[in-house]
C-alpha cells in the first residue's frame, strides 16, 4: 500500500493541487486586480466541474462493493470523499480570504461592491426600478410549508434559502394567566428565491463622482425582500444564499424508438433530479434553517457538506465588470499573423508547398475560418470533413460549413453530443447542421471522439488531391483567445489519407484501419507511445543521448508513468510541462530521479499536446489531441499527428524551451505537491509573454 501510495499521487488530490495554483493566480499582488478576481472565479468554476464528475465518480465507488483502491492511487474511496471535502474546506476559507483583501483594493481604486445594508440614499430609486422592471418578472419563489415534497434543487443554481420568524404569544391557562411574563414563541416559515440565471450577477450602479459602485444580484434581492413577502406577517426575515451540486454523469437509455440526439438531450434533462454530491452554504446560516433543509434534501454523510461565505456561485466573477478600467486588466496582445501565410491572399496554394504552424492565441485563429470560407467558396473542392467537439457560442466554423453546403459541397461533420457539459449547445448546433444538409455523425459505440481534425478534397487536373489541419485544440473561436493550442495546416498527402481513414472508422467502427504515420486511440496510442519510450531506454543503455520532453494538460494513466519509470531508471532525461493533474512523482531516487514536472498556470490556459522524443540525435515530433490519461487512451477517438517540416519542429522546440526556462509562473511538481514556484538566478522569464515576443519578431522578419 505504502509503495502504491509513493509511486503515484492520487488524481483528485492532484486536481486539487491544481486548482490550488489558480488560487495563486489570484492571490498573487502582480497580477491585474480585475484579472484576479476573473481567477477566483475560475476556481470557482473548475470546482463546480471536480464536484460533477471526480467527486461523483469516487461517491459512486464508495456506494459500491469496492474499495477503489487501484484505481485511486492506493486509497480507499470514503476516506478520499473525507479527504477532498477537509482540502475543499481550506481552499474555500482561502478564497474567501482573497476575495476579501481584493474587494479592499478595489476601494482604493474606487470600486466598491455594496451589500443590501449599504445602500446610499442616491442608489434607492435606480435599484428600487431594477428590481420591479427586470428582476421580479424572473424570480421563482417558493414557499417550503406549504409543500408536502420539498422541490428538486437545480444543479449549480444559486437558491436564498429565506426564514421569516413570527413571534407569537403562548396561550395561557389556569394560574399561568397571572403570571408576569408571558411566554413567546418564535413561529417559522421557510421560503426559497432561485436567483435568476439570466440576468447579469453584478448590477452596476449610477456613478456618483469618480466612484464606481456594484451591487450583487443576490444583495438586490435581499434589499427587496419586503416587497416579495409583503403578504406575509412577520417579525424578522433572513436570507441565505446556498447551492447543490448532482452527479453529471449521463444517463443513456436503450429505447431503440429514439434518436441518439433524443436520447442525450433527455439524458441531460434528467441530471437536474441526478444524485447530489456537494451542499455549499452560508456559514451565517441559522442552525435551524441548516438542519431543516439538510433534513429535507436528503443530504447524507457521503455527501461533501461545505461552509462557505455569504456568495456562491463566484464562477460568475469571471464576468465581473471591466468598468472601462483597462488599467486594472491583463494588456491586449493583437493576435498575430503567421509567418508565410497572408489573410487577404488564397491560402490553398501556399499550403500545398509547405505546412504552416498555428500557435493560438499568440497566432489569429482566423485562419482556420479563411481555410473553411475559401474550401466553401472553391469551385474545386468537392468535399469537406472535420470533427466537432466544442463549438462558440455563435460558431463561424458552423456557418462555413453551412455555406459550404449551400456552394454543392458535401460535408460531413463528426460532432460529439457527450461533449462535457457541451452537450446542449452541441444538440442545438447538430439539428442547424443537419437542417442545412450537413451529413452528421454521431461517432462510435462506447467512445468519445476527441480528435481535431479537418481534411478536404480538391479535383486538381483531373485527381483528388487532399488538404487539412490537425490541432491540439477545440475548432471554437471563442476559447482559441484565451487557450494555447497548435494546429499545423498541411498538403501531406500520407497524412491526409489517414486522417481521411479516420473518419472511414466513424462510419465502419467495426473496421480498425493501420496507420503509418498517424496515432489514433484507442487501438495504438499506449502502444506507439510505449515504444517510443522504450526506443529511448535502448538509446540510454546503448549510451547514447536519450530525451523525452512532454508537455500536455494531465497524466493519470498508471500504465503510462510506469513506461516513464522505467525510461528514467534506464537513464533517460525526462522534462515534463503539466498543466493541470499528473499522477507521477517525480525525483525518487531509484525511480524517477531523471524525471523534472512543472506547470505553468498563467494569463491563458495552456492546453496544447506535444510528445518530443531524442530518437538517437533525429528527434520526432507530435502533436495531439490526447493526453496521456486512461479515457484518451483506451475510450476516446483521438489523434497524435507527427511534424515533418523542419521549420515547424525549430518553433516547437523554441516554444517548448520556452515554457521550459519560464522561472516566473512554473511550479514544479514534486512528492510534497507544495505548488512551490520554480525561482533561480538567471534573467526573468515569463513563458507566455516571451511566446508572444517571439513570434512577434518573427512576424517583424515577414514585414
Amino acid at each position: 500500500m505504502d509503495t502504491v501510495k509513493k509511486q503515484y499521487v492520487n488524481r483528485e488530490l492532484s486536481w486539487l493541487q491544481f486548482n490550488a495554483r489558480v488560487l495563486q493566480e489570484a492571490a498573487d499582488p502582480t497580477v491585474p486586480l480585475l484579472d484576479r478576481l476573473r481567477f477566483i472565479g475560475i476556481f470557482s468554476n473548475n470546482l463546480d466541474e471536480f464536484f460533477k464528475v471526480r467527486y461523483a465518480t469516487v461517491k459512486r465507488i464508495a456506494h459500491s462493493s469496492e474499495t477503489g483502491e487501484n484505481v485511486l492511487g492506493g486509497r480507499a474511496a470514503k476516506d478520499l470523499l473525507e479527504d477532498i471535502t477537509e482540502i475543499v474546506i481550506k481552499q474555500q476559507s482561502e478564497s474567501l480570504d482573497i476575495l476579501s483583501e481584493i474587494e479592499k483594493q478595489l476601494r482604493e481604486e474606487h470600486i466598491y461592491i455594496i451589500d443590501e445594508t449599504g445602500v446610499l440614499e442616491a442608489h434607492k430609486a435606480f435599484i428600487k426600478d431594477y428590481y420591479l422592471t427586470k428582476v421580479a418578472p424572473a424570480l421563482v419563489t417558493i414557499i417550503l410549508n406549504e409543500l408536502n415534497e420539498f422541490p428538486v434543487l437545480k444543479d449549480s443554481v444559486a437558491y436564498l434559502a429565506v426564514r421569516m420568524i413570527s413571534k407569537k404569544e403562548a396561550q395561557a391557562s389556569g394560574i399561568k394567566r397571572f403570571m408576569k411574563s408571558v411566554a413567546v414563541i418564535n413561529e417559522s416559515r421557510y421560503a426559497l428565491i432561485e436567483v435568476p440565471r439570466t440576468i447579469d450577477r453584478f448590477i452596476v450602479l449610477p456613478k456618483i463622482g469618480d466612484v464606481n459602485y456594484i451591487i450583487m444580484l443576490d444583495d438586490l434581492i435581499r434589499y427587496s425582500l419586503n416587497s416579495i413577502f409583503g403578504i406575509f406577517e412577520y417579525d424578522e426575515i433572513s436570507a441565505h444564499m446556498i447551492k447543490i451540486t448532482r452527479d453529471a454523469e449521463l444517463d443513456i437509455d436503450n429505447d431503440l424508438s429514439k434518436s441518439f440526439i433524443e436520447k442525450i438531450h433527455s439524458s441531460v434533462k434528467g441530471r437536474s433530479s441526478s444524485e447530489p454530491v456537494r451542499f455549499v452554504y452560508d456559514e451565517k446560516i441559522e442552525k435551524e434553517t441548516l438542519n431543516y433543509l439538510m433534513k429535507k434534501m436528503g443530504i447524507d454523510d457521503m455527501d461533501s457538506v461545505i461552509p462557505g461565505g455569504k456568495y456562491h456561485f463566484r464562477k460568475d466573477y469571471m464576468g465581473f465588470p471591466s468598468l472601462g478600467r483597462t488599467d486594472l486588466q491583463y494588456n491586449s496582445y493583437p493576435p498575430l499573423p503567421i509567418k508565410g501565410l497572408d489573410m487577404e491572399g488564397r491560402l490553398l496554394p501556399v499550403i500545398a508547398k509547405k505546412d504552416y504552424l498555428q500557435y493560438t492565441p499568440y497566432h489569429t485563429f482566423s485562419y482556420i475560418i479563411r481555410f473553411l470560407r475559401e474550401a466553401a467558396l472553391d469551385p474545386q473542392v468537392k468535399t469537406i470533413k472535420i470533427t466537432i467537439y466544442r463549438l462558440a457560442k455563435l460558431s463561424q466554423v458552423a456557418s462555413s460549413l453551412i455555406n459550404a453546403v449551400k456552394n454543392g459541397k458535401k460535408v460531413t461533420v463528426q460532432i460529439e453530443l457527450q461533449a462535457r457539459f457541451d452537450e446542449e449547445a452541441n444538440i442545438k448546433y447538430a439539428e442547424l447542421l443537419q437542417s442545412e444538409g450537413v451529413d452528421l455523425k454521431f461517432g462510435v459505440p462506447g467512445l468519445k471522439v476527441h480528435s481535431k481534425i479537418c481534411v478536404i478534397e480538391r479535383l486538381e487536373e483531373g485527381n483528388v488531391k487532399y488538404y487539412g489541419f490537425i490541432s491540439t485544440g477545440n475548432f471554437n473561436e471563442s476559447t482559441a483567445k484565451i487557450y494555447t493550442d497548435y494546429t499545423i495546416f498541411t498538403s501531406h498527402q500520407p497524412i491526409l489519407k489517414e486522417v481521411n481513414k479516420v473518419f472511414e472508422f466513424f462510419e465502419t467502427n467495426y473496421r480498425i484501419h493501420k496507420y503509418k504515420h498517424l496515432i489514433v486511440s484507442p487501438h495504438y496510442t499506449k502502444s506507439s507511445f510505449s515504444r517510443l519510450i522504450k526506443n529511448e531506454i535502448k538509446n540510454a543503455e546503448a549510451g547514447k543521448p536519450a530525451f523525452i520532453k512532454l508537455k500536455m494538460n494531465s497524466l493519470t494513466s498508471y500504465k503510462m508513468v510506469d513506461r516513464l519509470y522505467e525510461a528514467s531508471k534506464a537513464g533517460v532525461k525526462i522534462q515534463m510541462i503539466v498543466r493541470g493533474v499528473c499522477c507521477l512523482v517525480p525525483g525518487i531516487e531509484g525511480l524517477s530521479e531523471n524525471i523534472q514536472v512543472i506547470s505553468i498556470v498563467d494569463k491563458f490556459l495552456e492546453h496544447p499536446r506535444l510528445y518530443i522524443f531524442g530518437n538517437g540525435g533525429d528527434p520526432v515530433y507530435y502533436i495531439s489531441s490526447a493526453d496521456w490519461m486512461t479515457r484518451n487512451i483506451e475510450n476516446r477517438v483521438e489523434v497524435s499527428c507527427p511534424v515533418y517540416d523542419e521549420d515547424i519542429k525549430k518553433e516547437l522546440m523554441d516554444t517548448f524551451e520556452i515554457c521550459w526556462n519560464d522561472n516566473v509562473k512554473a511550479r514544479r511538481i514534486n512528492e510534497q505537491q507544495n505548488n512551490k514556484y520554480r525561482t533561480n538566478d538567471k534573467a526573468k522569464v515569463r513563458s507566455q509573454f516571451a511566446t508572444y515576443e517571439y513570434y512577434l519578431k518573427k512576424s517583424k522578419v515577414l514585414k
